[in-house]
């Protein structure tokens, strides 16, 4: 897949220098941003998709939005860190179409850039560890208000480290969902950018040519869900960064995403999530 960079719009949440001794241990830890980590010395793990990962110096590493991951550190550990907010409202997600590699060898100079996107942002460094603390929306509004406020030269510059560092992991990534029908693919396309407008299966059926029953067999079978429970899923995580990262009240935001009753939402959203649009927005996914 080739597309314009035009259309990768990413920004630095959080970036910064950690030193743990033992003290790194986080459990089902889920948020609306990407992580991405350089190990620079010691020994951590991460544990994810029911697989348990190695964190080792001189390698990067990455972990997809609206991932749930679990830290274990019993030792010492140091490394930089970069939480990345990709803001995809009017276009599709590039990111999100990708499977990334969680592990890349770092090159040389990778730890430079780093600590050059610590050393001009140095108000994004996480007062704590703990997700806490700083996976909520007022943390959140904080610092995407911090990153317009920058001076430009500053943007520029901390755009193209985070480019760099990503394109360590998108040398390596493969295409999402290698769907063997065409007809699915251009719905999915077409799913991904009319997200907040109006969907019903009966279109898409017909956009594909088939019957609706049909359509939701082909559907399940190549992308492992029905379409109903596909387009939920991604309105729910535009949901999820909408609330932590926007001032829109949740009314606004149900409408945002495609729901005319804000009461259906609220009841899809804590459905999906365990906890109220409310709660979400106060406490992050915890």
């Amino acid at each position: 897949m080739n597309y314009s960079i035009d259309k990768l719009h990413v920004y630095t949440l959080n970036v910064g220098y950690a030193e743990h001794n033992g003290d790194w241990n986080w459990k089902n830890v889920r948020s609306p941003f990407a992580r991405l980590y350089l190990v620079v010395e010691g020994q951590a793990k991460v544990e994810m998709h029911s697989t348990t990962y190695d964190l080792t110096p001189g390698h990067l590493y990455f972990i997809p939005a609206f991932t749930t991951h679990s830290y274990v550190c019993d030792s010492h550990f140091v490394h930089y860190y970069i939480h990345i907010y990709e803001d995809s409202e009017t276009e599709e997600s590039i990111l999100d179409k990708w499977d990334f590699p969680f592990e890349v060898d770092a090159n040389g100079y990778d730890i430079d850039l780093m600590q050059q996107l610590a050393y001009i942002n140095p108000f994004l460094k996480l007062p704590m560890s703990n997700p806490d603390v700083y996976d909520n929306h007022k943390t959140l509004m904080s610092n995407i208000d911090m990153n317009f406020r920058r001076p430009f030269c500053d943007k520029v510059e901390s755009r193209g480290i985070i480019f760099v560092l990503l394109s360590r992991f998108l040398k390596h990534a493969t295409p999402k969902a290698d769907i063997a029908d065409n007809r699915i693919r251009t719905i999915i396309r077409h799913i991904r950018q009319n997200l907040y407008k109006p969907i019903d299966v009966e279109g898409l059926a017909d956009m594909a040519c088939m019957s609706k029953d049909h359509f939701i067999r082909i559907f399940k079978k190549e992308i492992g869900e029905t379409p109903n429970a596909y387009i939920t899923k991604k309105r729910m995580e535009a949901a999820e960064l909408l609330l932590i990262t926007t001032n829109d009240t949740i009314k606004a935001i149900s409408a945002r995403v495609g729901y005319d009753d804000d009461s259906y939402f609220n009841k899809t959203f804590k459905r999906y999530s365990g906890i109220s649009p409310q709660k979400y927005r106060v406490d992050g996914g915890r």
